[in-house]
């Protein structure tokens, strides 16, 4: 809701489509009710891998222009972060957004390891933005191990991913570490400490 929210605050007229597990599409309803969720979307029920689930919610868009494909998990993005992406993507294509890596960081193949130069490694965030036609394209060939997410589908075509810098707090929820630092961020935003 709080990602909806976000791409409703950028765009009023955006067009939203939101991709669910067929099993948590009534889950998500009784919480629209419960909360009394209004902002309009599309629901598209998803397939059995992130891959097949972009390209169905792809499949429900239409027109030609730009899409910005987003992870619910990261329900802490920023309408700022939303419109530089849409305004890179309108110049150049596509745009991604990453934040800078803190610690020091090794490459290790599970019996050796050796440093990276930190500064040359970024952590890829969402929303990622592309052109509508450029990112179906890429959607249309088969699945790849590789593809970890849309840039690297879109990349694989030869086309040359822009990246931006993007927001630290636009953190991806997956552990229980995680959601304890998404609600320190959005108590401090209640608060207006941002």
């Amino acid at each position: 809701m709080f990602s909806v929210k976000a791409f409703y605050e950028f765009d009023r007229k955006i067009k939203i489509i939101l991709v669910l597990p067929k099993a948590q599409i009534g889950y998500w309803n009784k919480l629209c009710r419960e909360f009394k969720f209004r902002i309009k979307h599309e629901i598209v029920e998803g397939g059995a891998s992130r891959f097949e689930s972009v390209k169905m919610g792809l499949s429900k868009i239409d027109t030609d222009g730009l899409v910005a494909i987003h992870d619910g998990v990261r329900p802490l993005v920023k309408v700022e972060t939303i419109k530089k992406g849409f305004e890179i993507a309108l110049k150049y294509g596509n745009a991604v957004p990453f934040v800078d890596v803190s610690g020091s960081v090794r490459l290790f193949d599970g019996k050796s390891s050796s440093p990276l130069e930190r500064n040359k490694v970024k952590i890829i965030q969402t929303p990622q933005v592309f052109s509508v036609t450029q990112v179906k394209e890429a959607y249309n060939q088969k699945h790849d191990p590789s593809f970890t997410d849309d840039a690297t589908v879109v990349e694989s075509m030869g086309e040359k991913i822009n990246l931006f810098e993007g927001d630290q707090e636009n953190i991806k929820i997956t552990t229980d570490t995680d959601l304890i630092i998404a609600e320190s961020f959005f108590t401090k935003t209640q608060m207006g400490l941002n």
